[in-house]
């Protein structure tokens, strides 16, 4: 065990007037973080072949906030009265101009990492952004919800979080396992000290900083009755993190046969806190069991977080219908009609999410005072619709592909082999004139798309990262009860009820058959 830090409160957070460069937030990251994997802890992410593609694809995201071509998409001015700007999607939004801006600029970083990191900095955004629209929902600690959105906003902070507990005795209260179980051993003047353990930390090595919180269960102590932001360079916070894709592409392929694994693997990673010292400017929430449960769930981050979701899985579907439009033209099969049955269903889901993300900017909801949020309707109708399209559209690829996606060649260096390159260039061809190397270097992106480790790994987090699978479609039910949709559903069919009983028809004009009835005459 580490011992207890007793260093005093975190300093106030610069006032920075513009976001980082992606040198600076490399910089960022070389803070002697305890980052584990294989054995060893990580000298440094930027540089580790586990981590540091990923890293550097994280730092272009960082780069197109100054780039005269994109600024302009991708930021607007702070609220915060540092003067500078920021990400559109980190400043509470007051008009549906500021939600379409902010939708456009979280498509503009996906398009650029092809939708397949759902971890990007504006992700944690989703629930910063509510920090500055209603900082009281967390009083008494409003002041950390209102320094936190400043900072947010200020410095484009990439952050993160890991608010479930590990699946261990779930079975048992919270406060039974409280070998595992994040909570506070200790309370003083300047914060508290916790210990135990979250999970998912998806990206969570390359972020600035994690937020944690009290899992929905019922609490009967209080030090489990927890929320807060733990920096990275927290002592006594530790990494520990699954097998690296990335890694992998790189020891036994290369770029040409795993261009997404070895550039874009957000590691997942056991998220631990080991007599962590949390100053009170960096806790939300503590202590309150009663309030613990809904904390979260009524700090209205629905609308948010899945306009960033599926701005993002949108983009995704753009790029595997593209991919697999061309496998299927490579493989000849691009007019067989079975094909085209499926690629029109992809099409179809790709457009309802496109028709629902609209509709969650013109049909926004009232959140706090003047600010606005994504209408959280059809943001849950899209939350339990995600898990069904995403493993709908893997099923299609393979059925579209079949072999094809197995019918590779082993490497890229077999291109290289002079005795055997003949035989690839008859044998691995594609149709119509497509050379091997271009079916090769097609199929290789579409298999490291849905059936690399990493593809599979994708199906596993669309499925899950919102909410359980009943969760996401109980959803929909509670929102219908809480605005009235519920009631209006039942109002429209007692109105239809209430026209006719067992004497006929109640309402004028209309007739009951008495002169033509076969039975009762």
């Amino acid at each position: 065990m580490t011992d207890t830090d007793p260093r005093p409160a975190n300093a106030p957070a610069k006032q920075a007037s513009r976001p980082p460069t992606g040198k600076e937030y490399l910089e960022s990251l070389q803070d002697g973080r305890e980052i584990w994997i294989y054995g060893k802890r990580v000298k440094d992410v930027t540089t580790d072949p586990c981590f540091r593609n990923s890293a550097q694809s994280v730092a272009r995201l960082y780069d197109a906030l100054h780039a005269p071509e994109s600024k302009d998409i991708l930021t607007c001015p702070t609220d915060t009265g540092n003067g500078g700007y920021t990400h559109a999607f980190f400043r509470a939004p007051k008009t549906r101009e500021d939600l379409a801006h902010a939708r456009d600029a979280i498509e503009y970083w996906q398009r650029m990492v092809y939708g397949w990191m759902g971890r990007t900095p504006d992700y944690k955004a989703s629930f910063t952004g509510v920090f500055g629209a209603n900082p009281d929902h967390f009083a008494p600690f409003a002041d950390t919800a209102r320094n936190w959105y400043a900072r947010a906003q200020n410095e484009v902070l990439f952050l993160n979080h890991a608010i479930v507990n590990p699946p261990v005795d779930r079975n048992r209260p919270v406060d039974e396992v409280e070998d595992v179980f994040v909570h506070a051993v200790k309370e003083t003047d300047a914060g508290i000290v916790v210990r135990g353990a979250k999970v998912v930390a998806t990206g969570s090595a390359l972020t600035q900083a994690n937020f944690c919180a009290s899992n929905r269960g019922t609490l009967r102590k209080r030090e489990y009755a927890l929320a807060f932001f733990a920096p990275m360079d927290t002592p006594g916070v530790k990494l520990i993190c699954r097998h690296s894709y990335e890694l992998a592409a790189a020891a036994t392929g290369s770029p040409f046969d795993y261009p997404l694994s070895s550039r874009l693997d957000e590691n997942d990673a056991v998220l631990v806190f080991d007599n962590a010292f949390i100053p009170w400017e960096n806790v939300f929430f503590y202590g309150d069991v009663e309030k613990s449960d809904k904390l979260m769930q009524n700090a209205r981050t629905t609308g948010r977080v899945v306009i960033q979701a599926f701005t993002r899985l949108k983009v995704k579907l753009d790029f595997i219908i593209g991919l697999v439009m061309k496998a299927s033209r490579i493989a000849g099969t691009h007019e067989m009609r079975t094909n085209q049955v499926l690629i029109g269903e992809l099409i179809m889901y790709r457009n309802v999410i496109k028709g629902l993300t609209d509709a969650m900017i013109a049909h926004p909801d009232e959140l706090h005072g003047d600010y606005i949020t994504f209408n959280e309707t059809y943001g849950m109708t899209l939350r339990g619709l995600g898990p069904h399209i995403y493993t709908r559209m893997r099923d299609i690829v393979q059925k579209v592909s079949s072999s094809s996606l197995i019918y590779l060649n082993s490497n890229s260096v077999d291109f290289q082999n002079e005795e055997l390159r003949p035989y690839l260039d008859v044998y691995l061809r594609g149709s119509d004139g497509i050379t091997a190397e271009e079916r090769s270097k097609t199929m290789k992106l579409l298999w490291d798309s849905v059936s690399s480790e990493f593809g599979a790994r994708h199906e596993l987090y669309e499925r899950n990262y919102l909410g359980g699978h009943e969760d996401v479609l109980m959803g929909p039910l509670f929102r219908a009860l809480a605005n009235g949709d519920a009631k209006r559903f039942a109002d429209l069919t007692e109105q239809c009820m209430d026209e006719y009983d067992i004497n006929g028809w109640k309402m004028p004009g209309f007739y009951n058959g008495d002169d033509i009835r076969v039975f009762g005459r």
